[in-house]
């Protein structure tokens, strides 16, 4: 501001410059000022949406067990059923039609095995079916733990082969119970060395047990004789099919008191394809069954049906102008004789074979033979 003394001393004019230029420079602070407040306001409002969208966010971010469930990797280390993106995956690797028999044939293996392994060992044995699914033979021979034997067998019948795989346990443990090992006392392992042969014999034996009963278990839907090849150690030495082709795995656990162990059977699709159609029955007998109720009544209404019987007095062969010259009163004479055997058809078919006679005064025929059907051969 300018002092009043140096006002006085201004003229009109230069009073009227002052005071515009004091207007002007007043009304720049203002509009400076509210240009600050406004840009406040500005930055507030901008900064206010960017919390709340951080917020949004935070909010969103899943924990790691969040994470694994929606994966499905829960399940697969817990060795449940897998799920999530795991199971959409794994279902599009094998996506094979279920067999509803296989687990029937099994149930039975089961029971028979519990009988023929008490005998071989003279001990208290249990065993449980853990579980069936199909896998990729390839990843099934990866994920073998080692060192196990590998049982090759081939099905006579089917012309096509199956792998058994039993583990050390249960190695160790049938070696402990044949050689005469105290009960209650669980077998001792001893890695780091191959079986030897005395313990490939034992193992043997059980495997030929084994695969009886599996073709006693197979015997009510196919007759199958399952003999065993050799025996392995070394899983690239037992590959039975392409590792790309699916099969199905049996899993098996045999618990003798303190001993326990696991039998893995695996059967390729291939091997089991003679008998698809039978294996995908709902229940045994489903579609070679006999309705007795249904046979009785067909066979009734049957009897009851009226057929139209032909007598073939005679056959002649002659040219068409002839017949077509033919007028009433015109006599045919046929090459039968009284004691010739004519023929009784139904249609085209002959049934049977009889004599001509007469009975008041009309052509009868009396019934000596029976035809039997002739098997047609569809082409």
């Amino acid at each position: 501001m300018i002092d009043g003394e140096n006002t006085e001393e201004m003229s009109e004019e230069e009073r009227a410059m002052m005071e515009e230029w004091e207007a002007m420079a007043g009304g720049d602070a203002e509009d400076t000022d509210n240009a600050t407040v406004a840009a406040d306001a500005t930055a507030q409002e901008f900064e206010a949406p960017t919390e709340v969208d951080i917020e949004e966010d935070d909010s969103r971010i899943l924990d790691q067990d969040e994470i694994d469930n929606l994966l499905g990797f829960d399940d697969v280390l817990a060795g449940g059923e897998q799920s999530g993106i795991a199971a959409l995956v794994n279902s599009a690797l094998v996506n094979y039609e279920k067999l509803p028999m296989i687990d029937v044939v099994f149930d039975r293996l089961v029971r028979l095995m519990s009988t023929s392994l008490r005998n071989l060992t003279s001990d208290n044995v249990e065993i449980s079916l853990d579980h069936t699914s199909s896998v990729r033979f390839g990843d099934y021979l990866n994920s073998i733990p080692l060192p196990a034997m590998l049982a090759i067998f081939k099905a006579e019948e089917w012309d096509d082969h199956g792998l058994m795989v039993v583990d050390s346990s249960l190695i160790y443990s049938i070696v402990d119970v044949l050689l005469g090992g105290r009960r209650g006392t669980s077998a001792m392992r001893v890695e780091g060395r191959p079986y030897t042969t005395i313990e490939q014999k034992l193992i043997e034996r059980m495997v030929n047990v084994i695969l009886s009963d599996m073709s006693a278990s197979f015997d009510p839907l196919s007759p199958v004789s399952f003999r065993l090849e050799r025996i392995e150690t070394n899983p690239r030495f037992a590959t039975i099919t392409q590792s790309n082709n699916a099969g199905v795995l049996v899993r098996m656990r045999i618990d003798m008191g303190d001993r326990s162990g696991r039998v893995e059977i695996m059967l390729p699709y291939a091997t089991l394809e003679p008998i698809r159609e039978l294996l995908l029955q709902m229940f045994m007998g489903e579609k070679f069954g006999r309705d007795s109720i249904w046979e009785g009544h067909l066979t009734n209404e049957l009897y009851l049906t009226d057929i139209e019987i032909q007598a073939i007095l005679g056959e002649l062969t002659l040219p068409l102008g002839e017949i077509l010259s033919w007028k009433p009163g015109t006599t045919i004479t046929l090459n039968t004789r009284i004691d010739d055997s004519i023929e009784l058809r139904v249609g085209d078919f002959p049934m049977f074979m009889a004599k001509t006679g007469q009975k008041q005064g009309s052509i009868a025929v009396s019934v000596e033979e029976y035809i039997e059907p002739e098997n047609e051969v569809i082409a």
